[in-house]
């Protein structure tokens, strides 16, 4: 039976308009916008605490993964008035804008609507605005550890665990997902709103470069091949990172996954740390959310 082309719901108390349920957005997989809705309902317990109180910024396909896609920060112009937005500032903005209107999503009923946009890629940045529409400092340091030619997850996993005894040497605790892709991202909690991020990320990542073969922190591509890149970088606040639990567009509908430390010390082949939407649902169902 075929899908009505429009659906009105009612989500915790707020309407929406579902459309075209039934367009496949993973042609591969045969995933439908339905599926990607469901799912984003479904792990948003998991989910929204870390996205509350963060500025969004979303990758739409709406043509699926195969298909176009787009950067979007601003809210979009038929952005129902119930879901919270904040005006920032955008120094140094591709399109020469002084501001903008950042949606922020914070409970169900906003995630379900970027999801029915075909937002497939959620992204954050590593701070989040007070009540009133502030920004505030970093309150997360994050580590983006992109694997070279020759280098997989296997090699990040290594490259993770180094920087979480650093880390540890320092009184930090850190917390591993994969990206999605090809990679993996630690994230730091970090206390002290007077102490910038980036410096002592840089820093770290240096120092791991010179002790360790497997690591670069030097961006360049002819540095690059067999070793990871720690990308210290994402902590600019101007910078975003795909959120823990986002689904990501590649063939299969892979997903931002956290992952216990066991998990990380033990892989040793790429395909263990590769999980699916219904695979991320199974895996909070039975250990609960893994990310602080």
């Amino acid at each position: 039976m075929k899908v009505p082309a429009k659906v009105p719901v009612v989500v915790d108390g707020k309407q929406l308009v579902l459309t075209n349920l039934d367009k496949v957005l993973y042609p591969e997989a045969g995933f439908t916008k339905a599926e990607v809705i469901d799912y984003y309902s479904r792990i948003a317990p998991a989910m929204l605490p870390h996205l509350r109180g963060r500025p969004l910024t979303v990758k739409r396909y709406p043509n699926g993964v195969t298909g176009p896609f787009f950067f979007e920060k601003n809210a979009p112009r038929h952005t129902p008035p119930w879901i919270r937005r904040v005006t920032l500032p955008v120094p140094g903005s591709t399109k020469d804008r002084e501001s903008i209107e950042f949606a922020v999503v914070d409970d169900l009923p906003t995630l379900v609507y970027y999801a029915n946009l075909a937002a497939l890629e959620i992204h954050v940045p590593m701070w989040r605005v007070s009540a009133e529409g502030a920004a505030l400092p970093p309150d997360i340091l994050v580590f983006d550890l992109d694997p070279g030619p020759g280098a997989t997850i296997v090699e990040c996993c290594r490259v993770a665990v180094l920087l979480r005894d650093a880390l540890a040497a320092d009184g930090h605790a850190c917390y591993p997902k994969t990206s999605g892709n090809k990679g993996m991202q630690l994230h730091v909690p970090w206390p002290d709103p007077d102490r910038a991020t980036s410096p002592y990320a840089k820093e770290l990542a240096r120092l791991l470069d010179a002790g360790h073969d497997l690591v670069t922190s030097v961006m360049s591509k002819r540095l690059r091949p067999g070793k990871v890149f720690i990308d210290w970088s994402q902590n600019n606040p101007a910078k975003t990172t795909v959120a823990a639990y986002s689904l990501r567009a590649n063939a299969q509908p892979t997903v931002s996954a956290p992952l216990s430390w066991e998990e990380v010390e033990d892989c040793e082949s790429a395909d263990q740390l590769v999980f699916t939407g219904p695979d991320v649902l199974a895996r909070v169902a039975e250990f609960g959310d893994l990310f602080p």
